[in-house]
């Protein structure tokens, strides 16, 4: 009994799977480690068999050293458009680490190993609070529409503009710690403003000993003024999710 067998399929697909199998690893929300490696996989092969109509048609099969080059070039892809995603929704996860720096709670810093973050408190939740928004607000499909529209930018086994890659990924390091000032930093400039009042007060009345209030008032202030900024996650997660889309579209 002959089954016949599409070698061109089977090989746009492999290198489709090494490609989203490479985003999924390092793009946010699929790179949470509360999702096992085999969910991972799974989602990486049907993804690229739902790209596969795609794909397939300008795929051209080369000999075996081409096809390993071509793995090693989807998996190289796949790592940078998954690093502009992080980047982008990193600004999240630093501006919340701004607040814990300057409100006073790195103090209680600790490494959460699923989360694969290393903050206080307002940095996990914030990092939280834009994994779950992601995946309540459905903009992770925004962000697969993105990787699968780069099949079109980057075709298969066609390579990848090194130097595109790179200022795109240099402009992304930008806008992330632009980002990351711009949503903490109304909290910071109160935070700042209340250690310069307590400092002239310790100049006005050196017995008063205004520094040992420094800590409960720094606190008071961060935790209702930061809930006004946990309120606004839901916009900035829709303009990060916006600008991780056009940083994929980017490197093509």
């Amino acid at each position: 009994m002959n089954i016949p067998l599409n070698l061109q399929w089977i090989e746009a697909v492999m290198l489709a799977s090494v490609r989203m199998a490479a985003f999924i690893v390092i793009a946010p929300p699929f790179s949470y480690r509360g999702f096992p490696a085999r969910v991972k996989v799974t989602l990486a092969v049907g993804l690229a068999i739902a790209v596969s109509p795609r794909v397939v048609p300008t795929y051209r099969q080369t000999d075996d050293a081409g096809f390993f080059a071509s793995l090693v070039t989807e998996l190289l892809v796949g790592a940078v458009l998954g690093f502009l995603v992080f980047l982008a929704f990193a600004a999240v996860q630093s501006a919340g680490n701004l607040i814990d720096t300057f409100g006073g709670f790195q103090l209680a810093q600790a490494f959460d190993p699923q989360m694969l973050t290393n903050g206080a408190q307002f940095s996990r939740l914030f990092n939280m609070a834009a994994l779950a928004l992601m995946l309540a607000s459905g903009a992770y499909q925004l962000v697969l529409g993105g990787l699968f529209r780069s099949f079109d930018a980057i075709p298969l086994g066609a390579g990848i503009d090194l130097a595109a890659s790179v200022d795109v990924m240099v402009a992304g390091v930008a806008q992330m710690f632009l980002a990351a000032v711009q949503i903490a930093g109304p909290l910071l400039i109160v935070l700042f403003l209340a250690d310069a009042g307590l400092g002239l007060l310790t100049r006005v009345a050196p017995a008063l000993n205004a520094f040992a209030l420094g800590f409960p008032l720094k606190i008071m202030l961060t935790l209702t003024l930061g809930g006004l900024v946990f309120a606004a996650l839901p916009s900035i997660v829709a303009s990060i999710t916006g600008k991780a889309v056009d940083a994929i579209m980017g490197v093509g």
